[in-house]
């Protein structure tokens, strides 16, 4: 008996998703496929890669390992024979599959039009979009693409800078009347801020004065773990919020929020395209990529500020 790419396939999105009810959604097959799949897999390479118990399964020492192993060489095999079946030029319509993770507000504000776009010009390529805002581990969560928003974190990925976005300090009319408007970083500390829980309050009210960057030593007592949301505390009266500026644009327009502090300059956040090292570069991936930075040359929230 030998192992085929099926299995490992299999046994990759196991690991990934940690159930085999999970691994059958994604695969489009039943439990009963993938466990036998596992089991085979299991009984070629002679060892045991997921312990049961009580109907759930946890991955062995040795399934942690050989996943680490098989994610970048099973990447680069479906490269490699994608490529040949389109030509190295790519000039032929896209095929296989794209794995995206993103941040969820970025993502369904202005993310999703572009990917729909993409998934237009090439029918036959598959795209798993998956937004959400707690930081993704691209390799071992199977994910070919993220989107990240602020400075890299991450130095064994490959990135791109696609565009730029400036952060916004933003309150409530009704809050700055009720109040007052602090007009230095430094009043900033006698106002409840709103605070984004995945980030310290330290790492994103950073201000650029002269030649330095200052961080005020704020505080509150709400913290979310979504940009909406902080958005929308702050237009109902609830304190500040530093915000990026895709996220507060509609409401500034629409005089929900104001902006605060308007004459001084938050440290501007990238916007990121990072992968897992892959040589060479899939294809499909490359003219993502691409595609994206010529979609976020001019960002259209700017127009909005």
């Amino acid at each position: 008996m030998r192992y085929d790419l099926d299995q490992i396939e299999t046994f990759l999105a196991v690991m990934e998703l940690g159930t085999v009810t999970a691994a059958a959604a994604r695969l489009n097959l039943s439990k009963s496929v993938i466990s036998k799949r596992i089991t085979d897999f299991e009984a070629v390479i002679g060892a045991a890669l997921f312990k049961r118990n009580a109907g759930r399964i946890t991955p062995t020492e040795a399934a942690i390992r050989l996943a680490e192993r098989l994610r970048p060489a099973l990447s680069e095999l479906v490269a490699a024979t994608e490529s040949a079946g389109w030509g190295m030029d790519g000039a032929a319509s896209l095929r296989g599959s794209l794995a995206i993770a993103a941040p969820m507000t970025f993502g369904t504000m202005y993310l999703t039009p572009i990917l729909a776009r993409f998934a237009t010009a090439h029918p036959a390529l598959e795209l798993r979009i998956d937004y959400e805002d707690r930081l993704r581990d691209l390799t071992r969560e199977g994910f070919d693409l993220g989107i990240r928003i602020g400075h890299a974190r991450d130095s064994a990925l490959m990135a791109r800078k696609l565009c730029e976005d400036r952060p916004v300090v933003v309150a409530s009319p009704a809050y700055l009347e009720r109040v007052g408007t602090p007009t230095t970083p430094a009043e900033l500390a006698a106002h409840p801020v709103i605070g984004y829980s995945h980030v310290p309050n330290a790492q994103i009210w950073q201000f650029k004065q002269g030649n330095r960057m200052v961080s005020p030593a704020v505080k509150g007592r709400l913290m979310l773990n979504n940009g909406e949301a902080i958005r929308d505390m702050a237009v109902e009266g609830l304190g500040l919020a530093m915000l990026p500026g895709f996220i507060v644009a509609p409401a500034l327009a629409e005089g929900r929020l104001v902006r605060v502090l308007p004459d001084i300059e938050p440290r501007p956040l990238p916007i990121m395209a990072v992968w897992p090292p892959v040589t060479p570069m899939p294809i499909k991936l490359r003219m993502l990529v691409d595609y994206l930075a010529a979609e976020l040359a001019v960002p259209d929230w700017r127009g909005a500020r």
